[in-house]
């Protein structure tokens, strides 16, 4: 780990500069001279079997995430039902969800690159144009809401949303269920795990799981948290202390390093102003709420998988990393910072990316 210390050395910050969250250097207190007069203490010999406990509770904690920092790991299991999630695997590739069956939620959300499509809008049936980037699913589990917007709560909810939508896939759920029954292997499979049959809510449930199964745990950072101390280079540690220093770490932290909470895109600088043509998507939160406050203001990004899901920003208009930190040095945070701290700081928004089954090896 890079302390403070350690750090003031590469980067000076401005006086009274709030440093984020730090470990307390323990050399810091101050020095007590031992009393001449006090008597060494007694050496305790424990019992075998107490010393074995206090050694498995050192190993323990050895192993477990520093509590302390802002960004915690992902879980390694969600408790997902696996026969649940393998018929929402299915349901997620079968381009029948699609009005025209030519599209599916991978066709949006590629697994094996990232979870979304690298483009700057996503296409739906016939070629319509998608009004805001498509966000990847990697991780959505652990997002307090769905879509940049927020509108929907749940994962469950969120199904809807693409299903019917006449700019993704323009589809009705009558139709779609009459396309599931005719087909040879999902009734049988809808009936073994659900009582009912095939429905909607059934059909939206196990999208979900399977949804909820997409998560990306042992990233370089969460084996780095978790202490594998050489996980991380010195330059990746540098970068997490500069994230931390200049603030990014207030949108962006917990075990999705975002997702949980809405901010207003263009804080300090006026983002929609100098790009101009604002569309019905860039209002974003504001569009559910109609509360003024909300305008422009969207979902906070994961960073989890922020490695492979170029281009970035709601309206895809950061095409590299790099080009998405310049923008929230410029209108988040109204500061600048020299050419090594933002390549830093690309460099460990890399180490965030994770572990999947889904993902290409």
């Amino acid at each position: 780990m890079v302390g403070l210390n350690e750090l003031s050395k590469q980067v000076a910050p401005p006086r009274g500069a709030s440093r984020g969250i730090s470990r307390v250097d323990a050399t810091a207190s101050r020095d007590r001279a031992p009393s001449a007069r006090r008597k060494p203490p007694p050496i305790r010999r424990w019992p075998l079997r107490t010393a074995g406990a206090f050694a498995c509770l050192y190993l323990a904690l050895s192993v477990t995430a520093d509590l302390s920092e802002p960004i915690k790991p992902i879980p390694a299991d969600v408790g997902t039902d696996p026969a649940k999630a393998a018929l929402g695997r299915m349901l997620f590739h079968d381009i029948r969800l699609s009005k025209d069956n030519t599209i599916s939620c991978a066709s949006c959300h590629d697994l094996p690159t990232g979870g979304d499509d690298g483009k700057i809008v996503s296409l739906g049936v016939a070629e319509a144009r998608g009004a805001i980037n498509s966000p990847t699913v990697y991780n959505a589990a652990f997002n307090f809401k769905q879509f940049w917007d927020g509108r929907a709560d749940t994962l469950h909810q969120q199904i809807d949303g693409p299903v019917q939508s006449a700019i993704e896939m323009a589809s009705l759920w009558p139709d779609v269920l009459g396309k599931l029954y005719q087909d040879d292997q999902y009734p049988a499979l809808f009936e073994a795990l659900y009582s009912d049959g095939i429905t909607r809510p059934n059909a939206k449930d196990a999208i979900a799981e399977f949804l909820r199964s997409l998560t990306t745990p042992n990233s370089p950072f969460d084996r780095w948290l978790t202490g594998e101390a050489a996980a991380l280079t010195a330059h990746e540690r540098q970068g997490y202390e500069l994230f931390k220093f200049y603030g990014c770490v207030s949108c962006h932290q917990g075990a999705n390093v975002g997702g949980n909470m809405f901010q207003v895109f263009g804080v300090i600088n006026e983002y929609f102003k100098r790009r101009g043509n604002i569309t019905e998507a860039d209002m974003g939160r504001y569009n559910i709420t109609g509360n003024e406050a909300d305008i422009h203001a969207f979902k906070v990004p994961s960073l989890r998988m922020a490695a492979h899901t170029a281009p970035y920003l709601h309206d895809g208009s950061a095409a590299t990393l790099r080009d998405a930190v310049d923008a929230m040095f410029e209108f988040q945070l109204g500061r600048d910072a020299p050419e090594e701290d933002k390549e830093a700081i690309v460099a460990f928004i890399k180490t965030l990316a994770g572990e999947s089954e889904e993902l290409a090896q």
